[in-house]
């Protein structure tokens, strides 16, 4: 997994750089201005997501190690294309940034928090006493809330350029995105399908849930058609580079990483059959 630990860091850098330049203080200011939508997704994402992740698990009997990763990708925040997306299913790609910022930032707290509470619960014991939910959230500090706020000062020294350029920023992210998975893969080829046979049902099953859930649950409390598309848009792309960083850091096993490839195939296959629903629908 050498190649993947000296990847995915780098990788996930770039991304939130990429993300903190598609970004504004319009952006936060605007969930302060309509908190009511930006609540739903945030509850949602943040809260509602890992509690159907971790039912899904125990009811399923899913193998502990896969567990955690299946707890560590649900713990993640919005993927950086959600954004994309939401402005191809006709959402609300502003409520979309706004989540997908925020999250992102907050994720620092939330993810190990998650993470090694669900390890507790799982009776996983196998971290190391030097690793905490403080050296985690330090490291993840350091690639995600430090390339934001790098990402939004170069937008504010260079706005028509990245405004001009934003689609390119976008491609490349996905491209970084694309290259974590691939060394994956390559990497662990002798052994990725039988581990893919053992998540695919739980991930499968947790992304079209929790799209669903979003979807209906958006749909009693936020304004619009709009937004319900970006909330359940948002809970179901999780960012996967960032769920491979922590999975890494914490854990020298592949299969803690195999539920965020298995998730990585499967969510945009759900999320374009959504688009194509809900495209075509009144």
């Amino acid at each position: 997994m050498e190649v993947v630990t000296k990847i995915a860091p780098i990788a996930l850098a770039l991304i939130m750089l990429g993300l903190g330049m598609g970004l504004t203080v319009r952006d936060f200011l605007r969930v302060i201005n309509n908190p009511k939508d930006f609540l739903v997704g945030l509850i949602c994402q943040l809260i509602l997501l890992p509690i159907i992740a971790y039912i899904l698990i125990i009811i399923l009997g899913t193998p502990v190690e896969l567990a955690l990763g299946v707890m560590i990708i649900a713990a993640a925040p919005g993927g950086v294309t959600t954004n994309v997306l939401t402005k191809f299913a006709k959402g609300d790609v502003a409520l979309s940034i706004s989540l997908t910022a925020v999250i992102s930032l907050i994720s620092i707290i939330s993810v190990p928090f998650i993470v090694f509470q669900s390890a507790k619960l799982l009776g996983i014991s196998n971290i190391s006493e030097e690793i905490t939910m403080t050296g985690i959230a330090i490291k993840m500090a350091g690639v995600v809330t430090v390339p934001v706020i790098l990402g939004m000062i170069i937008r504010k020294f260079a706005e028509n350029f990245i405004s001009s350029n934003i689609s390119i920023i976008e491609k490349i992210t996905a491209f970084l995105f694309l290259i974590v998975f691939s060394a994956i893969w390559i990497e662990e080829r002798e052994n990725i399908f039988s581990y893919l046979a053992q998540a695919g049902l739980v991930t499968l099953l947790l992304n079209v849930v929790m799209m669903i859930i979003a979807y209906y649950i958006a749909k009693s409390f936020a304004t619009g058609i709009e937004q319900r598309r970006c909330i359940a848009i948002e809970c179901g792309l999780q960012n996967g580079t960032l769920a491979v960083f922590v999975a890494t850091q914490i854990f020298s096993d592949i299969v803690y990483i195999v539920p965020t490839a298995a998730y990585a195939l499967i969510m945009y296959i759900t999320a374009f059959i959504f688009m194509y629903i809900v495209r075509n629908s009144r």
